[in-house]
């Protein structure tokens, strides 16, 4: 049983994530206000999203060190601060040049709140509190991007594009006090020396991959600029690959991978995501585009996902604990590909209740998959590499569910080019995402039916499997 700080630490990081994802999200519905307000373009305020992404992508790896160096704590309290300080920022900004710097320094702060906040909670914990734990911190995620839309244009409409921000401002107060009062651990131990080459070539390579996917997703670049920087993305990250697997303290340690159970996480994890991320944008657009759909209603439906991932919530961990990960996995996974697969088949004839049933669905999926994702990565991970382990999954995460957008917009002009009507390009899209999720359903094939057992309630804590031989041990020790 999770104890009163434990329970109260879970859900400060799970009320942080939401913000983070939230304000990845939300900003896309006020763009014709800003742009007026700004005087500018409702593309060129496309920037403000994509520099909070990139922000996020390229920062998240340093978390591991910067606790390492200065302490979970000091950090975890630290990134909140900023984080809420830059939202006022953002929301007394007058220009776009100012907007875009202070979304830049938002994007700082959220790179650490998440990843060192988990840490925060998960470090001391049993293994059989995990699933608890993060069942805790998933599903407040899992809410933004399917509120942002509603909430945004309830804000802009009714308000102004400014409280998109200051909402901001008493939920980190509230955040960093309830931060203080966590016990003030330091580093045990002098942390190896920052890996320059690997944090310059492992950032190249995420804000370039980030960079890209917002030429395709937001401007339809999708010629030699984009094709350029997707190149540039796949060297960096190449040589990044290399490097980190050949020196003795790599910023990310790539090593990890070596635990089965952490190596089937971030895999099949991050192609779940990515599904998780595409579905909120394109279901709005089906509903909008194609079948004529007010934005009210339209949102309203796609709330049905929020009200899936909160009905599934207070069932997860039991069911972790009686059928175990493979199962559930295989269940989630081919539940999401029939859910989106599904709405290939959706019109506007359809009855509003099978609609909503179909959106419930997929949103119960989701939230049992990433549930699973996330607390079978650190199930079977020896403590010394918990922090490293934090790190990676953070970044693959991140990074993943910024592509989801991307991904959508790819799949939508494929289908767009094989079919004659928006409604058949819709039914590709949804079709091809469904595949997607279904290779995830693979991965989860391939996982041995013990994997995750260590965090089970009731059962036996198994060794962690291994490609080859036992783990790589690394200095960097868990505080």
């Amino acid at each position: 049983m999770l104890d009163t700080r434990q329970r109260a630490t879970a859900l400060l990081v799970a009320g942080c994530f939401f913000m983070e994802m939230l304000d990845g999200t939300i900003v896309a519905t006020a763009a014709p206000q800003m742009a007026a307000s700004l005087d500018t373009t409702p593309a060129s305020v496309g920037l403000v999203i994509t520099v909070y992404l990139l922000t996020l992508a390229v920062l998240i790896p340093l978390s591991g060190w910067l606790t390492a160096r200065y302490g979970t704590r000091r950090i975890f309290l630290t990134a909140i601060a900023v984080f809420t300080l830059a939202s006022a920022g953002c929301a007394a900004s007058d220009s776009l040049g100012l907007l875009v710097a202070m979304r830049v320094l938002q994007g700082a702060g959220g790179a650490m709140m998440v990843p060192v906040g988990r840490l925060l909670v998960l470090d001391g914990a049993a293994k059989t509190d995990i699933p608890k734990i993060m069942a805790y911190i998933v599903w407040p995620g899992l809410m933004a991007p399917v509120l942002a839309p509603l909430l945004g244009g309830l804000l802009t409409t009714y308000a102004s594009w400014h409280w998109m921000f200051l909402v901001n401002i008493p939920l980190g107060a509230a955040a960093f006090a309830v931060a203080r009062r966590l016990p003030a651990v330091g580093p045990t131990i002098t942390p190896p020396p920052l890996d320059v080459p690997g944090v310059l070539l492992t950032c190249t390579g995420l804000a370039a991959l980030t960079w890209a996917a917002h030429l395709v997703a937001e401007t339809g670049e999708s010629g030699p600029t984009a094709g350029a920087v997707a190149a540039l993305a796949v060297l960096a990250l190449g040589a990044a690959g290399r490097h980190l697997l050949r020196t003795a303290h790599p910023l990310v340690n790539l090593r990890t991978l070596d635990v089965a159970s952490f190596r089937a996480s971030v895999t099949g994890g991050s192609l779940f995501w990515i599904v998780v991320g595409a579905v909120p944008f394109l279901l709005p657009l089906l509903f909008q585009e194609v079948f004529g759909w007010s934005a009210v209603k339209s949102g309203a439906v796609v709330l049905f996902v929020f009200v899936g991932n909160i009905g599934i919530k207070p069932a997860t961990t039991p069911l972790l604990n009686r059928f175990g990960f493979r199962p559930l996995l295989l269940v989630s996974t081919v539940g999401l590909a029939a859910a989106v697969a599904g709405c290939a088949l959706l019109t506007d004839a359809t009855p509003l209740a099978v609609t909503a049933a179909l959106v419930l669905l997929g949103g119960a999926a989701r939230s049992l998959g990433l549930t699973c994702y996330s607390t079978m990565a650190f199930s079977e991970m020896e403590p010394e590499r918990l922090r490293d382990a934090n790190a990676l999954s953070a970044t693959v995460n991140q990074l993943a569910a910024g592509l989801g957008v991307a991904v959508a917009t790819v799949a939508l002009r494929l289908g767009s080019g094989l079919t004659a009507t928006p409604s058949a390009a819709y039914a590709v899209a949804f079709c091809l995402l469904g595949a997607l999720a279904l290779t995830a359903t693979v991965g989860a094939l391939r996982l041995h039916r013990g994997a995750g057992d260590a965090v089970r309630a009731g059962h036996a804590q198994r060794p962690a499997r291994t490609l080859a031989s036992p783990a790589v041990s690394d200095s960097r020790k868990s505080e």
